[in-house]
């Protein structure tokens, strides 16, 4: 049963989740420490790391609850007869993402001081911690994601049978509450979690490097253990909900499309395995992304960032190898209609291989613009000479420019997946896209478990080798970290493109039962103007999400400010930091902050959908699916452009550290955070978020909405 065969290969992520965490915890603190007192430096500051950013979970995820209650009644009351099991579906795929979250937090709090401890050894040790710290969340999330999506099918299935009241549409569209659930906590934890890592950040920065000239890192400054929290609740628990959103998401808009498929073709019906097959390719991942780990070595410090890059194309090369077999075992010769394009195996090869090879590409062209091994950063950092005007213009400028290429292979993948498989087709890219996502979260976790270590290291002052070496590791891990960004970005594209198709699919079809149709010509005044407030929409998020990172900073900087006025010594190092301060100054801006962006997002298509209607509401999803990607690709480009920029001219290029070019610099880096780690990021989630929300309450909209409408 293909039933058993996704479950296998979810509980085998999980397993292999455990075995690593097992490995990771294996490696002891005191091997190698040069002194009982440096073993308890390591010890407290890791362990404030850890109780800061549970902390800041526990408050986040406490009001988050009583959010996910209203909404969970809100969809049951809404969504038709079977409301309620979609609120029960919405509210197991929100605790999925939290587990998810957690599962994350957990290890990486855990590996960055023993990633800092095996530094003592070598460097090839200290990657493999970080590296193996980062596959715990990329396993244990996908893991999560397939195990949890087939349950809630079964029960589903179990508890609703198919019958004249049930059909796999409907069953379908109750499970897409799971991926509901899990993009709604992705979107608090997106923007609480990068207001919270940029608010300390910004402030570590101004005031301890341009302002104090002391070292990053340094423990004189209060807001680097705030900062080195930061790193865990954004680029980890942030970025894992985000993607395990993505993952659900995409894969329950492909059920839902090819559902509809399902329900008139026989030969499909007849062979489960059809309709289950998006859970399928998610667990074939896992296989191509579990073999790709053994081709990952990192000799010397100029190869690590080549061997986490070998590890996605590696991962990419064998899932494209085992997708036609997959494909062929499932469908043979069974076909069905998806609208007017016939739908076999071979379509539905082309449309994931597209997926998954556009993602890679993706990935290729933001490394292209964001490490400093190559042009564009170089001329960000050449451009610092002459102030920090000039480092702001052209790292917008590379912004700008590296979001054509994406936005152009993404087009290019719409077209090939529509042709090969209809609507189906475009749901399927965007779950080829994400075919690797356990190597791609195991990437992109490492880069926050490396800084981190590198920022343990210096304020546990364990030597200038030791720091050397998890410079090294940061360094490979900043690049990485903006690949994954390009990654996300690219995939929310797709999948917010597959939820609106299905969308499209699940309203028409509502409508058709009425005698209406579902016209979407641009002529349309509804269609238009839902275009022009859809277009809207990304940048009011952007402003509301900058502007709170800029009102937390602010708070940060007159904190360090006084603490560097009257704490006595502080500054010569005979002091001590009131860092707990610090840690609360950012968690109370993120929680009080991340509400109303939050509200924008979800109160959109609720709104437009009951008193405007499907029509206005398709054009909104398109057109803040459309100028989102643009502007989250160019915000987080130039974010990681900015930051290696900075770290190019530490390397000692254009007069190093404490020159003028390096305080530009990182004024240039400081505008940088909130685009790349805070704004950015987050748009994926208001394309995607919004777009699901539609599809969970498609029926709803298409037989009680456009409300204003039928008045006026």
């Amino acid at each position: 049963m293909i039933e058993l065969l996704i479950g296998g290969l979810g509980v085998l992520a999980l397993i292999v989740a455990a075995v690593f965490r097992s490995r990771v915890l294996a490696v002891r603190v005191e091997d190698g420490a040069s002194s009982p007192e440096e073993v308890s430096k390591l010890t407290e500051i890791s362990t404030a790391i850890s109780e800061g950013a549970m902390a800041f979970l526990g408050r986040e995820y406490r009001v988050l609850s009583i959010f996910m209650v209203i909404f969970a009644v809100v969809i049951a009351f809404t969504t038709g007869g079977h409301g309620l099991h979609t609120a029960v579906a919405f509210i197991i795929g929100a605790g999925t993402s939290v587990l998810s979250g957690l599962i994350g937090m957990k290890i990486a709090t855990k590996g960055n001081v023993r990633t800092a401890s095996a530094a003592r050894t070598s460097l090839q040790k200290a990657f493999r911690v970080a590296f193996e710290s980062g596959a715990v969340m990329g396993f244990g999330l996908t893991g999560l994601a397939v195990v949890g999506l087939l349950l809630v099918y079964i029960g589903i299935d179990f508890m609703l049978p198919l019958g004249a009241d049930v059909t796999r549409e409907i069953q379908m569209e109750i499970l897409s509450g799971f991926g509901l659930g899990g993009s709604a906590v992705a979107l608090f934890g997106r923007v609480g979690g990068g207001i919270y890592t940029k608010a300390a950040d910004v402030g570590a920065d101004l005031v301890g490097k341009v302002e104090a000239g002391i070292p990053e890192d340094d423990p004189r400054n209060p807001a680097v253990i705030a900062d080195n929290v930061g790193d865990n609740v954004g680029d980890i628990a942030g970025m894992g909900a985000d993607l395990f959103g993505s993952v659900a998401e995409s894969t329950c808009a492909a059920l839902v499309i090819g559902a509809a498929a399902y329900a008139v073709t026989p030969d499909a019906a007849a062979n489960i395995g059809v309709l289950l097959f998006p859970m399928l390719v998610n667990g074939v991942g896992i296989v191509a992304s579990l073999l790709s780990l053994f081709f990952v070595r990192a000799s010397s410090e100029d190869k690590v960032e080549a061997a986490l890059k070998n590890a996605l194309v590696v991962s990419t090369l064998l899932m494209l190898a085992a997708l036609y077999p997959a494909t062929t075992m499932i469908f043979g010769t069974t076909s069905f209609m998806v609208g007017s394009v016939l739908v076999n195996g071979t379509g539905v090869f082309i449309a994931l291989a597209t997926g998954l090879i556009a993602g890679l590409l993706i990935g290729l062209v933001t490394e292209y613009y964001t490490s400093h091994r190559y042009k564009p950063v170089r001329e960000v950092a050449d451009k610092s000479t002459t102030g920090a005007a000039t480092n702001i213009i052209y790292g917008l400028a590379l912004g700008y420019n590296s979001a054509v290429i994406p936005m152009l292979l993404i087009a290019v993948s719409v077209v090939i997946g529509f042709v090969a498989a209809g609507m189906y087709g475009i749901a399927l890219t965007a779950i080829g896209m994400l075919g690797t996502i356990a190597v791609g979260l195991t990437i992109d976790a490492y880069g926050p478990t490396s800084d981190n270590a590198g920022g343990i290291a210096e304020m546990a002052g364990m030597g200038k080798d030791i720091r050397k070496r998890t410079d090294a590791l940061d360094a490979a891990g900043n690049t990485t970290a903006a690949i994954g960004k390009g990654f996300a970005i690219g995939s929310a594209a797709l999948t917010s493109l597959a939820l609106t198709s299905a969308f499209l699919t699940r309203a028409g079809g509502e409508l058709g039962k009425k005698g209406q149709s579902l016209d979407l010509m641009v002529t349309d005044p509804h269609v238009l103007a839902g275009l022009l407030v859809g277009a809207a929409l990304p940048f009011s998020f952007s402003a509301m999400t900058m502007k709170s990172v800029g009102k937390a900073a602010f708070a940060m900087i007159e904190e360090v400010r006084r603490q560097f006025r009257t704490i006595p010594g502080l500054l010569e190092g005979t002091g001590r930091a009131d860092y707990s301060t610090c840690v609360d100054i950012s968690t109370q801006a993120s929680i009080r902050e991340m509400i109303p962006p939050g509200l924008l997002v979800i109160l959109t298509p609720l709104l437009v959908g009951f008193l405007f209607g499907v029509q206005m509401l398709a054009g909104v999803l398109i057109g803040s699916l459309v100028v989102g990607v643009m502007l989250a690709i160019s915000m987080a480009n130039s974010g990681g452009a900015w930051d290696n920029a900075k770290k190019y001219i530490e390397t000692g290029v254009h007069g190093g550290k404490g020159s003028d070019t390096h305080k530009a610099a990182v004024v240039g880096d400081t505008v940088g955070d909130p685009f790349k780690d805070t704004s950015g990021p987050a748009l994926n989630i208001l394309i995607k978020l919004m777009a699901i929300i539609s599809l969970v309450f498609a029926s709803a909209f298409a037989n009680n909405g456009g409300i204003l409408l039928r008045m006026f």
